[in-house]
């Protein structure tokens, strides 16, 4: 079966969110030019000026692995996901916050019997509290997530989007002022949705590990 028109409108509409928080992100800086000093523009409050600043916008690209398994059926997909990630940062001291969305495409499938299932995309918006030593940033992070499940026999395919939320913790490193890596593990969880196919309702939660390079503003 060819995507449904469900599918189509979520898909389209979770690219307008990613779009809409990317132009956020970018034009933030001239709604922060009455924010005190930072090393890169005038994102920090209350940082000394010669430490490392973790504030203001960024867009970059991660690549990773998940995992995962789907309620009611014996499939456990997995594979390589990689995407695009954008956020903004404000930081007081060692403190920083934050917003962070991204958009994903995932090679996640199994097959188990005369059923196969697979996640071939999924997206999160999330907030991101963390703690900077320098140029060394700790956080937490936990939001809304989204995703399609795509089932499929011999006969049928049948996919389903939904959305969920996630929860998870990373590591970011500045190497330049500009430019960071990050390590991050995020725990996802898809709501259900009644398949055809199984005559049951099936959801995807899955454990990601992904490595990202971030360029700052």
């Amino acid at each position: 079966m060819s995507r449904t028109p469900s599918t189509i409108t979520a898909i389209t509409v979770a690219a307008l969110a990613l779009a809409g928080v990317s132009a956020a992100v970018l034009a933030a800086p001239a709604q922060a030019a009455d924010w005190s000093y930072g090393a890169r523009g005038p994102y920090t409050v209350n940082q000394p000026l010669n430490a490392y600043s973790w504030a203001g916008p960024y867009l970059g690209g991660n690549i990773g692995y998940n995992w995962g398994s789907v309620s009611n059926n014996p499939t456990h997909p997995s594979g390589f996901a990689g995407g695009v990630q954008v956020g903004y940062n404000v930081q007081s001291g060692p403190l920083v916050i934050g917003l962070e969305a991204d958009l994903q495409l995932n090679g996640a499938d199994n097959r188990f019997a005369g059923w196969k299932f697979s996640n071939p995309w999924f997206g999160t918006m999330r907030g991101r509290v963390g703690y900077a030593m320098d140029n060394v940033l700790i956080y937490g992070t936990g939001g809304l997530a989204f995703g399609t499940l795509r089932g499929e026999t011999a006969m049928q395919r049948e996919s389903h989007t939904t959305a969920g939320w996630t929860i998870g913790v990373g590591a970011e490193v500045g190497l330049t002022q500009n430019i960071s890596a990050k390590i991050e593990y995020l725990y996802m969880d898809l709501s259900n949705s009644r398949f055809g196919i199984t005559g049951m309702p099936n959801a995807y939660s899955s454990s990601l590990v992904r490595v990202g390079v971030n360029y700052r503003f």
